[in-house]
């Protein structure tokens, strides 16, 4: 089984956190949220996968091999030179990469705790040529939704496919698919293009299987900085099952708790008058001044330097980060020389 997890995106409404980090390379409690996703990929039993790249390419192409050989996953690079190719382009572009068969396609700026063995039977098991994985529709969303009927066929996406039929469901699509090799050719063979409104429209019209199936596990919308901000916190207060993603991806491995729920790299130095309270995680290298607060709520990754008097309260400080005395970084995600309210 193989797999392709969408790496190029620009992150706008992230910058500028990802004027300077590719949005999968991203930190979600010190872990990059693509080393979530191949971890849940390695674990689900995928052992290659394809990672396209063009936002800041040399990083991101350098952070997903780095990443596949500590996941133990074999990472091939797509590149997407000049402009940008979109869902449905990138993974037309990468077709001979992923070859024959079924594949895998993932978002790569998610955080889910997803059953990826069971939707790949549930995929089989119904003949389907695509299988979106589905979730719940949130009351008051406005989007464009994904329609099953009561079989759950997706009959709709985002207004497009079947004529409006009565009885149809209104679902949340995830990012995540399984898809047999031939849906490619469903896309156009150059430029950009949607994977969704093009190629499973074109489905739905032809009278092919296009299957919804939902998963309830947790997922995380991180592309705005409150919501990428939530999910930290989610993880901390441990809203977040984490057995999906061990052993690769956990925040917490090597910590130690070093105050009720703050959890701390053996290396940190924290000084004995500072004032912990947890949630916490305070990542490897971190130095924690005289006075200075951590938490509720906060996330210290790491070689950060809080000096003296400085607080972290519901809030990310990314590795290298410098909080100065008397600083106090509150509801938002603080980066070097970058202060990102939410």
């Amino acid at each position: 089984m193989k797999a392709m997890v969408l790496c190029a995106g620009f992150g706008t409404r992230l910058r500028p956190l990802t004027d300077r980090v590719p949005k999968p390379l991203v930190p979600l409690c010190g872990v990059s949220l693509l080393r979530y996703n191949l971890a849940l990929l390695r674990n689900a039993g995928v052992r290659d996968v394809v990672v396209n790249t063009h936002h800041l390419a040399a990083e991101m192409e350098k952070g997903a091999l780095e990443i596949g050989r500590e996941v133990d996953v074999s990472v091939t690079i797509s590149r997407e030179v000049g402009h940008i190719l979109g869902t449905g382009g990138g993974v037309r572009r990468a077709a001979t990469l992923l070859g024959p068969g079924t594949f895998l396609l993932l978002n790569g700026d998610m955080l889910f705790d997803v059953d990826l063995e069971a939707a790949m039977v549930a995929h089989r098991t119904a003949g389907a040529m695509a299988t979106m994985v589905l979730a719940p529709y949130p009351r008051g969303a406005s989007y464009g939704a994904v329609e099953v009927d009561a079989s759950f066929n997706v009959r709709r996406i985002a207004g497009r496919g079947a004529p409006a039929e009565p009885g149809l469901t209104k679902m949340h699509f995830t990012g995540v698919h399984v898809l047999e090799s031939e849906v490619l050719s469903r896309l156009p063979a150059e430029g950009e293009s949607d994977i969704n409104r093009t190629a499973y429209v074109r489905l739905i019209h032809e009278g092919a299987k296009v299957l919804g199936w939902v998963q309830n596990g947790y997922w995380g919308d991180l592309g705005a900085p409150r919501s990428l901000l939530r999910a930290n916190l989610d993880v901390l207060e441990g809203k977040v099952p984490l057995q999906r993603f061990r052993p690769g991806a956990d925040p917490f491995a090597g910590t130690r708790e070093v105050a009720r729920g703050v959890h701390a790299d053996p290396t940190a130095v924290l000084d004995a008058t500072a004032k912990l309270t947890g949630p916490a995680l305070i990542h490897a290298g971190a130095v924690v001044g005289p006075g200075a607060q951590i938490g509720p709520h906060a996330v210290v990754g790491g070689g950060v330097r809080i000096d003296a008097g400085g607080a972290v309260v519901r809030a990310v400080c990314w590795p290298g980060t410098h909080v100065a005395a008397g600083e106090r970084v509150q509801d938002a995600i603080a980066a070097p020389g970058i202060r990102l309210e939410c």
